[in-house]
């Protein structure tokens, strides 16, 4: 299984000749949908979904059930809720969580799912969400305005996986993103590896 980082939040996964994306959103690069055979998108802010791209590409789309997608068109997707599994590109998926993370006063309140993929890559959206399983590879993420670093970090630990790299990190600048890596890296070890945007794992 290859894992290629983009911008962002996205994730494309391939294996075997199939392809699937993960949240490809307005900050995201385009190529990242090049081949792809589905795509799953968290929750419904931009930056992890671009509805007028998606309209075009004409593959199966999964979402969150009840999630307002935002656009100027209409996208056609599968809705899924917490505790579904099914099949996406040929990846066996189980949906975790239900809620993205609040930053404050009880906002934002909206359907946030993660995504347990081939029951090895785990994307939990805007969320810290548990899943009930093991998780080889975590796609952790590094900046949010719902989260502390330490909050990452003792995610990390508590799910003790085998592989993690950062996600949700383009209002990092350079520095910012120098100290999330050096604090990770002294805490999670090895396991832990950045990957630029179209670098491949």
């Amino acid at each position: 299984m290859q894992l290629t980082k983009w911008t962002h939040a996205c994730v494309r996964i391939e294996q075997d000749g199939r392809v699937l994306v993960i949240d490809p959103g307005t900050w995201s690069e385009p190529a990242a949908l090049i081949g792809a055979d589905a795509v799953l998108i968290t929750h419904e802010h931009t930056d992890h979904v671009d509805v007028l791209r998606l309209a075009g590409l004409g593959v199966p789309v999964f979402a969150p059930r009840g999630a307002r997608l935002p656009g100027p068109v209409p996208l056609a997707v599968t809705p899924v809720a917490a505790g579904d599994r099914f099949t996406a590109a040929g990846f066996t998926v189980s949906a975790v969580g239900g809620r993205h993370a609040l930053i404050h006063a009880g906002e934002p309140d909206c359907v946030n799912l993660g995504y347990l993929v081939g029951d090895a890559v785990y994307h939990p959206g805007d969320s810290l969400h548990h899943p009930d399983q093991p998780v080889d590879t975590l796609l952790l993420p590094a900046q949010a305005s719902w989260l502390k670093l330490t909050e990452a970090i003792d995610f990390a630990l508590a799910l003790d996986p085998r592989r993690v790299f950062p996600i949700h990190d383009a209002q990092l600048n350079d520095r910012g993103l120098a100290s999330v890596n050096g604090w990770c890296g002294e805490v999670l070890g090895d396991r832990y590896r950045y990957l630029a945007p179209g670098e491949s794992a």
